[in-house]
């Protein structure tokens, strides 16, 4: 099936930069990004670049070349699906609260939503392409509300995982280590659809980095890829604790190690925790399927991941109250960085959320500052939580958009994400502004622990020790 025309439901942190790749990449294709939230409708189609609700170094760029042209933003839903002959499916499938699997299962609510309203307006047959992260064998549900609700039209069910990591989506959109494409293999519709798929992406990834799988194989990968990765961070974190007990400096130790080539140097930096939408919610997800099949060792060890990770976001704050005299009590704490990572406004599970969650307890008044998150993003990551009333967050949590004004007065700071400006501050200016002695804990590992002492700070960096 030659591709004209592409829908995808979602425009969040996946549907609108993967979509807009495909839009530059592929003139020939229109591609309509489809959402029943208005306001973040409204926010792709702003003229204000800086508005775009998802940020992402060059994106602004990409938009701005495809925009009105081959890449349209909607909330008519039915007529993007209607008109498409390939649809994509980037819903949000986030760990369920409630019911059966509370805590560790993936919620595929939006999702069957999705297929039911697919299944409602198609007419003619159609390509349905999970995007999101799925547990293994989601397809064959997607296929069976597809089939039995469906207008007797015939759908091929293929999985494409992302494998994007925030603020390098696009370059990694550009130039994928690889694609992973999984569907029936094993029958001609499928293969065909597979290759649908295939030409799309061959408009500008090379045939070698194309890889296809029966579509078990590719749901499967994307949850074991983020749970490898995210194994690798919490073994050095567990490494950067007997480093302070030892005296051996963390970064030494993965310096050394990731120089075997059977090892490797990334995802070996030691920090306050990893955050974001995958990791966590991956490995619950792994989890939870292992559980279900009786694979209890397996589930325990993955599971051990996530414990560790939750001891270093905990060890960070209990570090911070036990280094300011056992108390924090009616003291500024200033928080640089909010987001999860740097070059990205995505808050989801970042560490700067439960160690703020952790002080707050405490009584601290923590003041943040972060270049793209909100001072209403920052409550409601809060409030989610669900630990005090909204009144009390916001009598204990301010943010500024100075980080100078941020740091004047406060008893310690502590550097939650690694924005690259953190680097370039004046920081003798914000030394001589702080309550003496003035404590930096640097829980990213990103700023000159010589300097920073010369000036006079006591300086505290995860897994170095003081």
């Amino acid at each position: 099936m030659k591709i004209k025309n592409i829908c995808c439901i979602g425009s969040g942190y996946v549907g609108g930069p993967t979509m807009a790749v495909i839009a530059k990449k592929c003139p020939s294709i229109n591609v309509t990004v489809v959402d029943i939230n208005q306001d973040r409708i409204d926010a792709w189609n702003d003229s204000d670049l800086s508005k775009l609700p998802v940020f992402e170094p060059g994106l602004d760029k990409i938009v701005e070349e495809t925009r009105g042209k081959n890449l349209f933003f909607s909330t008519d839903i039915d007529k993007a699906i209607n008109d498409a002959e390939m649809i994509f499916i980037s819903v949000n499938t986030p760990t369920k609260t409630y019911g059966k699997g509370k805590g560790m299962a993936a919620d595929l609510k939006y999702i069957e939503l999705c297929a039911r309203q697919i299944a409602k307006v198609a007419k003619e047959d159609k390509i349905v392409v999970e995007k999101s992260t799925l547990p293994v064998r989601t397809a064959s549900a997607i296929k069976s509300i597809l089939d039995n609700t469906g207008n007797g039209v015939q759908f091929q069910i293929l999985s494409n995982p992302e494998f994007l990591a925030e603020g390098t989506a696009v370059q990694d959109l550009l130039n994928p280590d690889r694609v992973l494409i999984g569907g029936d293999n094993a029958s001609e519709a499928g293969k065909k659809a597979i290759q649908s798929l295939v030409d799309v992406y061959a408009n500008w990834v090379p045939n070698d980095k194309i890889l296809t799988t029966n579509v078990w194989s590719s749901e499967l990968s994307k949850l074991t890829a983020n749970a490898f990765l995210a194994q690798r961070v919490s073994s050095i974190n567990a490494m950067s604790e007997l480093c302070e007990k030892t005296g051996a400096d963390v970064n030494e130790v993965a310096k050394a190690i990731g120089m075997d080539s059977r090892i490797g140097p990334k995802f070996l930096k030691a920090s306050v925790g990893f955050g974001g939408s995958c990791f966590q919610k991956d490995i619950l997800n792994l989890v939870y399927i292992a559980k279900t099949y009786g694979l209890n060792e397996v589930a325990d060890y993955w599971k051990q991941v996530i414990v560790m990770n939750d001891h270093q976001k905990n060890r960070f704050s209990d570090n911070i109250v036990k280094t300011l005299y056992n108390t924090v009590s009616g003291k500024k704490i200033t928080f640089l960085g909010w987001a999860f990572k740097k070059d990205t406004n995505d808050t989801r599970e970042s560490a700067a959320i439960k160690v703020a969650d952790n002080l707050l307890n405490e009584q601290a008044y923590v003041v943040a500052y972060d270049p793209k998150v909100s001072e209403e993003k920052m409550y409601a990551d809060l409030e989610y939580l669900n630990t005090r009333s909204s009144e009390e967050n916001r009598e204990l949590l301010t943010a500024e958009d100075n980080p100078y004004q941020a740091c004047k007065g406060a008893h310690a700071i502590a550097v939650l994400t690694e924005w690259d400006e953190f680097k370039t501050y004046d920081w003798k200016k914000i030394y001589d502004s702080m309550n003496k002695p003035a404590f930096l804990f640097d829980g990213r590992g990103i700023l000159d622990k010589n300097t920073l002492e010369k000036i006079g700070f006591v300086y505290y960096k995860i897994g170095v020790g003081a």
